[in-house]
C-alpha cells in the first residue's frame, strides 16, 4: 500500500514497496503519457517531477516516496496543454514519432523552473534524455522559445 500525491491529488494505491513509480503511475493510477524507454534512468522518457525535480520514475521504487512528496506528471504540468514548453513544442513541430517527448518536455520544465533564461550550453547539459528521431535541435529551439527566446548562445 502506498499513498503518493500525484498531480496534486493523493492516491491510495496497493503494491510491492519496490514497484517502479513509473508502473504505479501507468498501471495503478491510469496516467499513461509517462513512457517506459529504457528500465535504467538513461533515455530520459520516464521523467516527472517530484518536488519540482526532474526525476526519473522508471528506476525509482514507491517505497522511495510519500504523500508530502509532489509528484507531477506530463498530464498535470498543464491541465489544458497550455504550458508554455507545450505550445512551443506545437508551434516548432518539435515531435517526430512524439514517444520521447513526454519525458523531453517535463524535464525542459525543471530546466525553466531553475533556470528561466537558459543558453544553449545550458540546455545541452541539462536536457540528457535521448530522442531517438534526433529531434535535438527542435527540442533545443522550442525551449528557447518557451523561456523568451532572447537569451545568449553558448
Amino acid at each position: 500500500m502506498a499513498r503518493l500525491n500525484i498531480n496534486g491529488r493523493v492516491v491510495e494505491i496497493t503494491v510491492e514497496d519496490d514497484t517502479p513509480l513509473l508502473w504505479a503511475i501507468r498501471e495503478q493510477v491510469g496516467l499513461t503519457g509517462t513512457k517506459y524507454g529504457c528500465g535504467v534512468a538513461q533515455c530520459g522518457a520516464c521523467t516527472v517531477h517530484v518536488d519540482g525535480v526532474a526525476t526519473r520514475s522508471c528506476s525509482m521504487p514507491v517505497s522511495a516516496f510519500n504523500e508530502t512528496q509532489k509528484i507531477v506528471t506530463i498530464e498535470g504540468l498543464s491541465p489544458n496543454g497550455d504550458h508554455p514548453l507545450q505550445k512551443a513544442w506545437v508551434a516548432l513541430d518539435v515531435p517526430q514519432c512524439g514517444y520521447c517527448q513526454s519525458g523531453m518536455i517535463m524535464a525542459a520544465a525543471a530546466l525553466l523552473t531553475a533556470n528561466p533564461k537558459p543558453s544553449d550550453a545550458d540546455i545541452r547539459g541539462e536536457i540528457t534524455n535521448i530522442c531517438r528521431c534526433g529531434t535535438y535541435n527542435r527540442v533545443q529551439a522550442a525551449i528557447k522559445q518557451a523561456a523568451g527566446g532572447n537569451q545568449a548562445n553558448g
